[in-house]
Protein backbone atom coordinates (compact mmCIF):
# COMPACT_ATOMS: atom_id res chain seq x y z
CA UNK A 1 0.00 0.00 0.00
CA UNK A 2 1.04 3.82 -1.01
CA UNK A 3 1.41 5.81 1.70
CA UNK A 4 1.66 9.45 1.98
CA UNK A 5 2.79 11.38 6.04
CA UNK A 6 2.63 15.21 5.51
CA UNK A 7 3.67 17.35 8.46
CA UNK A 8 1.83 20.70 8.32
CA UNK A 9 2.99 23.27 11.03
CA UNK A 10 1.57 26.78 12.08
CA UNK A 11 2.28 29.04 15.37
CA UNK A 12 -1.25 30.82 14.96
CA UNK A 13 -1.37 31.83 18.73
CA UNK A 14 -0.01 31.49 22.17
CA UNK A 15 -0.56 32.01 25.94
CA UNK A 16 1.87 34.19 27.61
CA UNK A 17 4.08 35.22 24.67
CA UNK A 18 5.52 32.47 23.27
CA UNK A 19 5.39 29.59 25.54
CA UNK A 20 2.41 27.20 24.02
CA UNK A 21 -0.84 27.22 22.18
CA UNK A 22 -4.53 27.28 24.62
CA UNK A 23 -6.27 23.59 24.69
CA UNK A 24 -8.80 25.72 22.93
CA UNK A 25 -6.61 26.65 20.12
CA UNK A 26 -5.76 23.31 19.61
CA UNK A 27 -9.33 21.40 19.76
CA UNK A 28 -10.74 24.21 17.28
CA UNK A 29 -8.17 23.24 14.90
CA UNK A 30 -8.57 19.64 15.80
CA UNK A 31 -12.43 20.21 15.19
CA UNK A 32 -11.78 21.78 11.71
CA UNK A 33 -10.19 18.89 9.99
CA UNK A 34 -12.20 16.23 11.50
CA UNK A 35 -14.99 17.96 10.11
CA UNK A 36 -13.27 18.93 6.49
CA UNK A 37 -11.49 16.07 6.19
CA UNK A 38 -13.66 12.93 5.12
CA UNK A 39 -12.30 10.84 2.01
CA UNK A 40 -9.09 13.29 2.33
CA UNK A 41 -7.08 11.57 4.85
CA UNK A 42 -6.53 7.97 6.36
CA UNK A 43 -5.28 8.64 9.41
CA UNK A 44 -4.72 12.18 11.92
CA UNK A 45 -2.59 13.48 15.10
CA UNK A 46 -2.63 17.00 16.36
CA UNK A 47 -0.13 17.70 18.73
CA UNK A 48 2.06 20.91 19.83
CA UNK A 49 5.89 22.10 20.36
CA UNK A 50 6.13 25.13 22.62
CA UNK A 51 4.13 27.41 20.62
CA UNK A 52 3.71 25.69 17.37
CA UNK A 53 0.85 23.39 16.47
CA UNK A 54 1.55 20.56 13.91
CA UNK A 55 -0.92 18.40 12.39
CA UNK A 56 0.46 15.30 11.08
CA UNK A 57 -1.68 13.23 8.19
CA UNK A 58 -1.44 9.42 6.98
CA UNK A 59 -3.22 9.88 2.81
CA UNK A 60 -3.31 8.42 -0.45
CA UNK A 61 -2.73 11.35 -2.31
CA UNK A 62 0.86 11.69 -2.81
CA UNK A 63 3.15 15.14 -1.52
CA UNK A 64 1.90 18.40 -2.37
CA UNK A 65 -1.78 17.79 -2.77
CA UNK A 66 -3.77 20.81 -2.90
CA UNK A 67 -6.69 19.68 -1.55
CA UNK A 68 -4.83 18.67 1.52
CA UNK A 69 -3.04 21.38 1.84
CA UNK A 70 -6.12 24.12 1.83
CA UNK A 71 -7.74 21.90 4.28
CA UNK A 72 -4.55 22.63 6.50
CA UNK A 73 -4.15 26.71 5.61
CA UNK A 74 -8.43 27.11 6.39
CA UNK A 75 -7.65 25.16 9.78
CA UNK A 76 -5.19 27.24 10.84
CA UNK A 77 -7.19 30.27 9.68
CA UNK A 78 -10.33 29.09 11.70
CA UNK A 79 -7.72 28.91 14.80
CA UNK A 80 -6.78 31.86 14.07
CA UNK A 81 -10.19 33.20 14.38
CA UNK A 82 -10.26 31.61 18.08
CA UNK A 83 -6.71 33.01 19.26
CA UNK A 84 -7.81 36.32 18.49
CA UNK A 85 -11.14 35.80 20.37
CA UNK A 86 -9.10 34.50 23.42
CA UNK A 87 -6.54 37.47 23.06
CA UNK A 88 -3.42 34.97 22.41
CA UNK A 89 -0.19 36.14 21.19
CA UNK A 90 1.08 36.02 17.98
CA UNK A 91 -2.36 35.28 16.53
CA UNK A 92 -1.80 34.33 12.77
CA UNK A 93 1.80 34.38 12.91
CA UNK A 94 2.62 32.06 10.83
CA UNK A 95 0.50 32.65 7.76
CA UNK A 96 2.47 35.00 6.24
CA UNK A 97 -0.15 35.39 3.00
CA UNK A 98 -3.54 36.15 2.58
CA UNK A 99 -5.09 33.89 0.82
CA UNK A 100 -4.46 30.08 -0.05
CA UNK A 101 -2.50 29.72 -3.61
CA UNK A 102 -2.45 26.00 -4.08
CA UNK A 103 -0.03 24.89 -1.37
CA UNK A 104 0.98 26.00 1.74
CA UNK A 105 4.80 25.34 1.09
CA UNK A 106 6.35 29.01 0.89
CA UNK A 107 3.18 30.38 2.89
CA UNK A 108 4.81 30.42 6.50
CA UNK A 109 3.39 27.03 7.50
CA UNK A 110 6.38 24.60 7.93
CA UNK A 111 5.65 21.19 5.52
CA UNK A 112 7.87 17.88 5.60
CA UNK A 113 6.39 15.09 3.58
CA UNK A 114 7.33 11.80 2.07
CA UNK A 115 5.47 8.72 -0.25
CA UNK A 116 6.71 5.36 0.34
CA UNK A 117 5.60 1.46 0.18
CA UNK A 118 4.81 0.56 3.30
CA UNK A 119 6.92 -2.01 4.53
CA UNK A 120 4.86 -5.06 6.03
CA UNK A 121 5.78 -3.11 9.75
CA UNK A 122 6.49 0.40 9.19
CA UNK A 123 8.16 2.50 12.29
CA UNK A 124 8.70 6.10 11.37
CA UNK A 125 10.19 9.31 13.89
CA UNK A 126 7.98 12.65 13.74
CA UNK A 127 10.36 15.34 15.29
CA UNK A 128 8.94 19.10 15.61
CA UNK A 129 11.47 21.59 17.28
CA UNK A 130 10.53 25.19 17.99
CA UNK A 131 12.82 28.50 18.91
CA UNK A 132 15.46 27.18 15.95
CA UNK A 133 15.41 26.60 11.65
CA UNK A 134 15.27 24.06 9.95
CA UNK A 135 19.32 23.41 10.17
CA UNK A 136 19.17 22.18 13.38
CA UNK A 137 18.24 18.90 12.04
CA UNK A 138 21.63 18.95 9.89
CA UNK A 139 24.18 17.62 12.17
CA UNK A 140 22.18 15.02 14.01
CA UNK A 141 21.25 13.65 10.27
CA UNK A 142 24.88 13.46 9.48
CA UNK A 143 25.56 11.55 11.86
CA UNK A 144 22.72 9.24 11.84
CA UNK A 145 23.13 7.97 8.31
CA UNK A 146 26.98 8.86 7.82
CA UNK A 147 29.00 8.36 11.05
CA UNK A 148 29.45 4.82 12.40
CA UNK A 149 30.01 6.38 15.65
CA UNK A 150 26.29 7.03 16.27
CA UNK A 151 24.95 4.40 13.46
CA UNK A 152 26.83 1.14 13.98
CA UNK A 153 24.39 0.01 11.36
CA UNK A 154 26.90 1.45 8.36
CA UNK A 155 29.29 -1.44 9.36
CA UNK A 156 26.94 -4.12 10.74
CA UNK A 157 24.17 -3.92 8.24
CA UNK A 158 24.12 -4.77 4.60
CA UNK A 159 21.14 -3.46 3.62
CA UNK A 160 23.23 0.42 4.60
CA UNK A 161 26.49 -0.30 2.92
CA UNK A 162 25.64 1.69 -0.38
CA UNK A 163 25.20 4.61 2.10
CA UNK A 164 22.94 6.97 1.56
CA UNK A 165 21.72 10.28 -0.97
CA UNK A 166 21.37 13.67 0.34
CA UNK A 167 19.40 16.59 -1.22
CA UNK A 168 20.84 19.49 0.24
CA UNK A 169 18.91 22.77 -0.33
CA UNK A 170 20.39 26.47 -0.53
CA UNK A 171 17.76 27.73 1.41
CA UNK A 172 19.09 31.37 0.76
CA UNK A 173 18.56 31.61 -2.75
CA UNK A 174 14.63 32.36 -3.18
CA UNK A 175 14.21 31.99 -6.97
CA UNK A 176 13.81 28.34 -6.26
CA UNK A 177 13.85 25.33 -5.15
CA UNK A 178 18.17 25.39 -5.65
CA UNK A 179 19.32 21.69 -4.31
CA UNK A 180 22.26 19.79 -4.55
CA UNK A 181 22.46 15.83 -4.33
CA UNK A 182 25.81 14.02 -3.01
CA UNK A 183 26.06 10.98 -1.79
CA UNK A 184 27.74 9.10 1.27
CA UNK A 185 30.68 7.94 2.08
CA UNK A 186 32.16 9.69 -1.25
CA UNK A 187 30.90 12.62 -0.68
CA UNK A 188 31.53 12.78 2.53
CA UNK A 189 33.51 15.81 3.37
CA UNK A 190 31.52 18.19 0.45
CA UNK A 191 28.06 16.72 2.48
CA UNK A 192 30.32 18.13 5.47
CA UNK A 193 31.25 21.49 4.05
CA UNK A 194 27.53 22.44 3.03
CA UNK A 195 26.03 21.37 6.39
CA UNK A 196 28.26 22.99 8.68
CA UNK A 197 26.14 26.39 7.22
CA UNK A 198 23.06 25.91 9.13
CA UNK A 199 21.82 29.03 8.03
CA UNK A 200 22.56 28.38 4.46
CA UNK A 201 22.26 24.67 3.42
CA UNK A 202 20.04 22.61 4.79
CA UNK A 203 19.00 18.70 4.47
CA UNK A 204 15.86 18.77 2.45
CA UNK A 205 15.72 14.68 1.91
CA UNK A 206 17.55 11.48 2.37
CA UNK A 207 17.31 8.32 0.50
CA UNK A 208 18.51 5.12 0.56
CA UNK A 209 21.12 4.11 -2.31
CA UNK A 210 20.47 0.50 -1.96
CA UNK A 211 16.47 0.77 -2.38
CA UNK A 212 16.05 4.44 -3.69
CA UNK A 213 13.36 4.62 -0.61
CA UNK A 214 12.74 7.85 0.88
CA UNK A 215 14.42 8.00 4.58
CA UNK A 216 13.73 11.42 5.69
CA UNK A 217 12.38 14.70 4.67
CA UNK A 218 12.99 18.18 6.06
CA UNK A 219 10.81 21.33 6.34
CA UNK A 220 13.33 23.95 4.47
CA UNK A 221 11.09 27.27 4.57
CA UNK A 222 12.84 30.04 6.10
CA UNK A 223 10.44 32.62 7.18
CA UNK A 224 11.90 35.89 6.95
CA UNK A 225 12.90 35.08 2.92
CA UNK A 226 9.17 34.91 2.79
CA UNK A 227 7.89 37.86 5.11
CA UNK A 228 10.75 40.12 4.40
CA UNK A 229 11.07 40.67 7.67
CA UNK A 230 12.15 39.02 10.77
CA UNK A 231 8.31 37.12 12.08
CA UNK A 232 10.07 34.46 14.22
CA UNK A 233 12.27 31.51 14.01
CA UNK A 234 11.01 28.50 10.99
CA UNK A 235 10.17 26.07 14.03
CA UNK A 236 11.24 23.09 11.61
CA UNK A 237 9.51 19.35 11.24
CA UNK A 238 10.97 16.68 9.96
CA UNK A 239 10.24 12.81 9.63
CA UNK A 240 12.86 9.76 9.23
CA UNK A 241 11.53 6.55 8.73
CA UNK A 242 13.86 3.57 10.77
CA UNK A 243 14.96 0.24 10.92
CA UNK A 244 15.32 -2.09 8.28
CA UNK A 245 17.37 -0.62 5.34
CA UNK A 246 17.36 2.44 6.97
CA UNK A 247 19.48 3.33 10.58
CA UNK A 248 17.36 1.71 13.36
CA UNK A 249 15.32 4.25 16.15
CA UNK A 250 18.39 4.50 18.62
CA UNK A 251 20.81 5.67 15.89
CA UNK A 252 18.46 8.28 14.47
CA UNK A 253 18.08 9.54 18.12
CA UNK A 254 21.51 8.96 19.38
CA UNK A 255 22.97 12.64 17.94
CA UNK A 256 20.51 14.36 19.79
CA UNK A 257 22.53 13.49 23.67
CA UNK A 258 25.02 16.31 22.02
CA UNK A 259 22.83 18.86 22.65
CA UNK A 260 24.52 20.80 19.90
CA UNK A 261 24.28 24.73 19.20
CA UNK A 262 21.85 25.95 16.80
CA UNK A 263 20.70 29.92 15.82
CA UNK A 264 16.96 30.63 17.75
CA UNK A 265 16.44 31.31 21.45
CA UNK A 266 15.21 34.63 22.32
CA UNK A 267 13.63 36.22 19.71
CA UNK A 268 15.38 34.30 17.01
CA UNK A 269 18.49 36.24 17.56
CA UNK A 270 20.86 34.23 19.92
CA UNK A 271 22.44 30.52 19.88
CA UNK A 272 21.47 28.25 21.90
CA UNK A 273 22.11 24.32 23.05
CA UNK A 274 19.25 22.04 21.38
CA UNK A 275 17.36 20.15 23.93
CA UNK A 276 15.46 16.64 23.53
CA UNK A 277 12.10 17.03 25.44
CA UNK A 278 8.91 15.36 26.01
CA UNK A 279 5.44 15.52 23.91
CA UNK A 280 3.85 19.06 24.35
CA UNK A 281 6.47 20.99 25.76
CA UNK A 282 6.12 24.63 26.54
CA UNK A 283 8.99 26.95 26.33
CA UNK A 284 10.26 29.15 29.26
CA UNK A 285 14.08 30.20 29.79
CA UNK A 286 14.66 33.11 27.66
CA UNK A 287 11.84 32.21 25.47
CA UNK A 288 13.94 28.49 25.21
CA UNK A 289 16.23 26.95 25.25
CA UNK A 290 15.72 25.70 21.35
CA UNK A 291 13.74 22.33 21.89
CA UNK A 292 13.06 18.95 20.00
CA UNK A 293 10.10 16.44 20.32
CA UNK A 294 10.24 13.08 18.57
CA UNK A 295 7.09 11.16 18.50
CA UNK A 296 7.63 7.43 17.17
CA UNK A 297 5.18 5.59 15.45
CA UNK A 298 4.17 2.54 13.37
CA UNK A 299 1.93 3.06 10.15
CA UNK A 300 -0.47 0.12 8.87
CA UNK A 301 -2.56 0.96 6.25
CA UNK A 302 -2.68 4.23 6.30
CA UNK A 303 -3.17 4.08 10.50
CA UNK A 304 -1.25 5.44 13.12
CA UNK A 305 -0.52 3.42 16.23
CA UNK A 306 -0.64 5.62 19.36
CA UNK A 307 2.51 7.88 19.67
CA UNK A 308 5.43 6.91 21.72
CA UNK A 309 7.52 9.38 22.99
CA UNK A 310 10.78 9.14 22.40
CA UNK A 311 12.42 11.37 24.65
CA UNK A 312 10.41 10.36 27.53
CA UNK A 313 13.08 8.21 29.34
CA UNK A 314 15.55 9.07 32.43
CA UNK A 315 18.71 9.04 30.26
CA UNK A 316 17.18 12.06 28.36
CA UNK A 317 16.62 13.95 32.09
CA UNK A 318 20.77 13.27 32.03
CA UNK A 319 21.18 14.97 28.27
CA UNK A 320 18.16 18.14 29.61
CA UNK A 321 20.58 18.88 32.74
CA UNK A 322 23.51 19.24 30.61
CA UNK A 323 21.92 21.49 28.09
CA UNK A 324 20.44 23.37 30.66
CA UNK A 325 23.98 23.83 31.93
CA UNK A 326 25.36 24.80 28.58
CA UNK A 327 22.53 27.17 28.07
CA UNK A 328 23.01 29.16 31.34
CA UNK A 329 27.33 29.00 30.42
CA UNK A 330 25.99 30.59 26.90
CA UNK A 331 24.10 33.01 28.23
CA UNK A 332 26.10 34.49 30.85
CA UNK A 333 28.17 36.47 27.97
CA UNK A 334 24.92 37.69 26.89
CA UNK A 335 24.88 39.70 23.50
CA UNK A 336 28.92 39.31 23.01
CA UNK A 337 30.47 37.13 20.19
CA UNK A 338 29.11 34.01 19.21
CA UNK A 339 25.98 34.34 21.90
CA UNK A 340 23.91 36.16 19.63
CA UNK A 341 23.37 35.87 15.54
CA UNK A 342 25.90 37.37 13.41
CA UNK A 343 23.89 40.53 11.19
CA UNK A 344 23.03 38.58 7.92
CA UNK A 345 20.43 36.25 10.23
CA UNK A 346 19.17 39.77 12.17
CA UNK A 347 19.33 41.46 8.92
CA UNK A 348 15.25 42.22 9.18
CA UNK A 349 15.44 43.35 13.04
CA UNK A 350 15.69 46.55 14.51
CA UNK A 351 19.36 46.25 14.38
CA UNK A 352 20.08 47.13 11.60
CA UNK A 353 18.25 50.36 11.49
CA UNK A 354 20.62 51.08 14.58
CA UNK A 355 23.48 50.19 12.50
CA UNK A 356 22.90 52.38 9.29
CA UNK A 357 22.44 55.09 12.14
CA UNK A 358 25.58 54.69 13.85
CA UNK A 359 27.53 54.16 10.52
CA UNK A 360 26.57 58.14 10.17
CA UNK A 361 28.03 59.00 12.74
CA UNK A 362 31.27 57.56 11.98
CA UNK A 363 34.83 59.76 11.27
CA UNK A 364 37.60 58.88 10.10
CA UNK A 365 40.82 60.05 11.55
CA UNK A 366 43.53 61.99 9.89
Amino acid sequence: MKTTLSIIKADIGSIGGHIKPSQQLIERVREFVQKNSKDLINDLYVSHTGDDIALLFSHQKGTGNEALHKMAWEAFVAGTETAKEQGLYGAGQDLLKDAFSGNVKGMGPAVAEMEFEERPNEPFLFFAADKTDPGAYNLPLYLAFTDPMFCPGLMLSPAMAQGFTFTIMDVEYTEGDKIIELNAPEDLYDIAALLRDNERFVVESIRSRSTGDIAAAVSTSRLHNIAGKYTGKDDPVQLVRVQGSFPATGEILSPYSIGHYVAGFMRGSHTGPLMPVTINSSVSYFDGPPIVACHAFCVHNGKFTEAADAFDHPFWDYIREKVSRKSVELREQGFSGIAMLNYSELEYGGIVEKMKRLDKQFKVRK
